[in-house]
């Protein structure tokens, strides 16, 4: 108890803190607040990015092994295992759409041969287990729709970042000025026996918060910044394992037009 008193003390931070008046505690608490909130985001973020892309080339390399067998691949064990993986919510997106467009085509294959048994001739043009071109690009779209999910998913909370960098040194400034203020206004009314002590009490609020204020902003702005990049770079490869998912099942089940 003794040493956290000695480290306390030693602490310029702290005793600015216990110097200043409630405005100038107020905003040390919002830079400490601010602190706490763009620190737990940005590690999350951090993890839940790494995390992502981790299993996201796992889950690749398992779809390379089924690449000529596309809508065969067993993922319901790896999504218990991995929470983050888009590469597998992707593939979950596409699997169901190509079997619903498979079922409603096979349907559809059987009232036409019904038909055309009933008028004595003709064949149905659409294989029951083919995809058309209307029927790739309705797929496509849903693909196109799981990837912006996706992103928005690996951005949420990103503006509690972007909020940090600009409002930590505006706080900072306050603090400055506030501090700054605060030492004239008490210079002017008090002895000058104590001005000098007044003037280093004011002094510490308005340097402390400046330097709070900084060390809030740099590290949200250096995060911000790595994770917006990084994010942009795995949207490109989103995007391209959407095509090679696609193309591996454009390859398999497209109809060859006559």
């Amino acid at each position: 108890m003794y040493v956290n008193t000695i480290l306390l003390n030693g602490n310029p931070f702290f005793e600015a803190y216990s110097g200043s008046d409630v405005l100038g505690k107020l905003i040390f608490l919002g830079l400490y607040a601010l602190s706490i909130c763009s620190w737990t985001v940005l590690l999350h973020k951090l993890w839940v990015t790494h995390q992502a892309k981790k299993h996201a080339r796992q889950f690749y390399e398992a779809f390379l092994l089924q690449k000529l067998n596309p809508l065969n691949l067993d993922c319901e064990g790896m999504k218990k295992r991995q929470k983050v993986n888009p590469f597998l919510d992707l593939y979950q997106v596409l699997k169901k759409q190509c079997l619903d467009v498979l079922a409603k085509n096979r349907h559809f294959n059987k009232l036409m041969q019904s038909e055309a048994q009933q008028e004595g001739g003709g064949q149905s043009q659409l294989s029951p287990t083919s995809l058309s071109l209307s029927d790739m690009d309705y797929v496509a779209s849903h693909l196109s729709t799981q990837v912006a999910r996706q992103v928005k998913f690996l951005e949420k909370n990103l503006y509690i970042l972007s909020t940090t960098v600009s409002l930590a040194p505006f706080l900072g400034l306050l603090g400055t000025v506030w501090g700054i203020l605060t030492t004239f206004s008490e210079m002017q009314s008090q002895a000058a026996g104590s001005t000098h002590q007044m003037v280093l009490g004011g002094l510490s609020l308005a340097l402390a918060t400046t330097v709070l204020g900084l060390l809030d902003a740099i590290p949200a702005l250096i995060g911000l910044n790595y994770l917006k990049n990084s994010i942009r770079e795995f949207t490109t490869e989103m995007d391209g394992f959407s095509n090679d998912i696609l193309a591996a099942v454009e390859m398999q089940y497209r109809r060859v037009d006559n």
